[in-house]
């Protein structure tokens, strides 16, 4: 079984002598962990700033979210296969939150953003993967690919508590009884980073077991991984020769 690295290049070779499909250009453009923080970026500010009860606002989040999970598919490696596979489940989780919207059903939209939730935590464990067993050295890429882990983390978070917001009869936040979109992106940022501001405190068992779960990942990626990455890193250093082995 070929192995999918040798298959990038072939592809990237054949360029000038053959046309590029869709998924072969997202491939070679997706080839960074920049773009995929961009994009966290961008679906944090549509999130806070479109209106959440306008469906423009609801499938948009959706989308840029879901696209977030395919670029970081695509910036890792992973199969052809798998990567059409999370597009048309990303095809779905959409169109599952217009049909919502337009019908109003909260169960359907907690479905589409819990579809979208998944398709994150899964792109930050395939990122997750790559960098720390993948990657041969600390390089810049690597310390990117993990801060955009960190970053996705807060958003996959935040998406699940709107998810069971949606889901679940009574309010998610205790003393709020209408939570905007963009209060749940505060709390799970505030609770990844344990900010903790305590104006926005989850009501239910559920809420408050996955914001202690937030806690403690966060915490512990910090401390572990992003931190061991850059003591780590040494700038200017990866063009060493190939047999070096100082550290």
């Amino acid at each position: 079984m070929p192995d999918e690295q040798p298959q990038r290049g072939i592809g990237r070779g054949r360029v000038r002598g053959h046309r590029e499909t869709p998924l072969e250009l997202a491939e070679r453009i997706g080839d960074a962990y920049g773009l995929v923080l961009l994009l966290i970026i961008i679906t944090f500010v549509v999130t806070m700033t479109l209106p959440p009860e306008g469906w423009g606002g609801r499938i948009a989040a959706v989308a840029i979210a879901a696209l977030t999970a395919i670029v970081a598919f695509t910036s890792s490696d992973v199969r052809s296969a798998r990567v059409r596979l999370a597009a048309v489940i990303a095809g779905v989780a959409v169109a599952g939150a217009a049909v919502a919207t337009a019908i109003s059903s909260d169960r359907l939209l907690a479905l589409a953003f819990g579809t979208v939730a998944i398709m994150l935590a899964v792109a930050a464990v395939t990122i997750l993967r790559r960098v720390i067993i993948g990657a041969r050295e600390v390089d810049f890429r690597t310390i990117l690919g993990a801060i955009s882990v960190f970053t996705l983390l807060g958003l996959l978070f935040a998406f699940l508590y709107y998810a069971f917001s949606r889901w679940s009869h009574g309010p998610f936040f205790a003393g709020q009884v209408a939570a905007r979109s963009s209060d749940y992106l505060f709390f799970s940022y505030t609770t990844l980073t344990t900010t903790g501001y305590g104006n926005l405190v989850p009501a239910g068992t559920v809420g408050q077991s996955f914001a202690v779960l937030e806690m403690l990942v966060g915490q512990i990626f910090l401390v572990t991984l992003v931190a061991g990455l850059v003591s780590l890193w040494r700038p200017g250093s990866s063009r060493a020769p190939a047999g070096s082995t100082d550290a």
